[in-house]
């Protein structure tokens, strides 16, 4: 494994009971670099990214055979705790999900169940996670506040701060602006610029502009298959493949 690669999936094939979702998929994925998953809807991007923090086991009927590697480690080894793992590899929804609770408990509720008790270490836990998610100066005086009476924009950035809270290593995006205007689209895009210097992170989109804005290295997913893995500049300057190019360019998806 070279040295800068954080991820490493070998010959992943994942079912939804007898349908196959994703065919032999091999790919490495850097450290503290962005990587966007384009490809037309039902094409395999979601469910792969879900592969790398296993939550397809929530989904019945669901099998997998192959590898994905994590600082060398395989996560679908028997003995892998699972908590671990997600705590290790975040996760940013579509559809912003804030708990029913204050900004603070919002954040702080990872920490909590960890086993942080200390209110200083806390208090320090949720500023630091609000500041990196670029939130903290609009709710720093308003901390009790429900997280569901934020804007859309705001309620994604603290579920990114829920996540950052808990110190994980790698953050998985499925469509993080989908549903977001376009000013908080551009929040939630520099904030990904800014995030990667500390965080690997994994980005699904279908905004062909949002993968060649925000990603260093794009792959390509068709009908389960990962058609073309290369950097953003390349895919979308010079791609290897017609199909590659057509799908860019509009032609089909």
């Amino acid at each position: 494994m070279n040295a800068n690669s954080k991820i490493k999936v070998e010959n992943l094939n994942f079912f939804y009971g007898p349908k196959k979702a994703l065919n032999n998929v091999s790919i490495i994925i850097p450290d503290k670099k962005v990587t966007a998953l384009i490809g037309p809807s039902g094409c395999g991007k979601s469910t792969f990214l879900r592969t790398l923090n296993r939550m397809n086991d929530l989904i019945t009927s669901t099998n997998i055979d192959g590898k994905v590697l994590i600082d060398d480690v395989n996560i679908y080894e028997k003995n892998i705790d699972i908590v671990e793992l997600r705590k290790k590899v975040g996760m940013i929804f579509q559809k912003s999900n804030p708990f029913p609770k204050s900004i603070y408990e919002n954040v702080a509720y990872g920490p909590r169940i960890n086993g942080i008790k200390s209110k200083n270490q806390l208090d320090e836990i949720v500023e630091q996670s609000l500041i990196r998610s670029a939130l903290w100066s609009e709710v720093k005086d308003d901390l009790n506040k429900s997280g569901l009476s934020l804007s859309g924009g705001q309620q994604q950035r603290l579920c990114i701060a829920r996540a950052l809270a808990v110190d994980p290593e790698i953050i998985l995006m499925d469509e993080p602006a989908s549903a977001l205007d376009p000013i908080s689209t551009t929040k939630i895009e520099d904030l990904i610029f800014e995030l990667k210097n500390n965080y690997t992170i994994i980005i699904v989109t279908h905004n062909m502009q949002q993968a060649a804005r925000v990603s260093d290295n794009t792959a390509f997913f068709y009908m389960g298959d990962l058609i073309e893995y290369t950097s953003t500049q390349k895919m979308f300057t010079n791609p290897e493949l017609q199909q590659t190019e057509d799908y860019i360019r509009g032609r089909f998806g």
